[in-house]
C-alpha cells in the first residue's frame, strides 16, 4: 500500500486535471462545476489552481498548499474500493476526497450537496 500512495504523492495534479474534465464533461457537467468544487475543497482561487497546474505541482505539495474546507470530513463513502472515511494517510484520503466529489459531479449530483451545503 505504502509503494501505491507514494506514486499518487509523486503524479503531477496537471497530469490528472484533464481526466477530471473529460470525466465531468462527458457527463454534461462543466469546467467551471469542476473548478468549483476543487476550489471549495482546497480553498484555492482560480490563480492559485492555474499555477499549480502550470507548475506540475505534485499531489503531495498540491494537498499541502491547500487549506482543506472545514466540511470535507463531510465527504464520505468508497472510492476506488476503499472507504474514505477509513483511510488513515492524510494525502491519500485528500486524493480521494477529491476523486470524490468529481465522481459526485459526473453523477450530477446538485452542486449544493456536492459542496456539502
Amino acid at each position: 500500500m505504502k509503494s501505491n500512495n507514494e506514486k499518487v504523492y509523486k503524479m503531477s495534479f496537471a497530469s490528472v486535471y484533464p481526466h477530471y474534465v473529460t470525466k465531468v464533461e462527458k457527463k454534461g457537467r462543466t469546467v467551471a462545476e469542476l473548478n468549483e468544487v476543487i476550489y471549495w475543497l482546497t480553498g484555492y482561487s482560480e490563480n492559485a489552481l492555474q499555477q499549480h497546474i502550470d507548475t506540475k505541482t505534485n499531489f503531495q505539495d498540491f494537498f499541502a498548499e491547500a487549506k482543506l474546507n472545514e466540511n470535507a470530513t463531510k465527504i464520505t463513502g468508497v472510492i476506488c474500493g476503499y472507504r474514505i472515511e477509513e483511510i488513515e494517510d492524510e494525502v491519500m484520503r485528500q486524493v480521494r476526497y477529491l476523486d470524490k466529489l468529481v465522481d459526485e459531479l459526473a453523477k450530477g449530483k446538485a452542486m449544493e450537496k456536492i459542496l456539502r451545503k
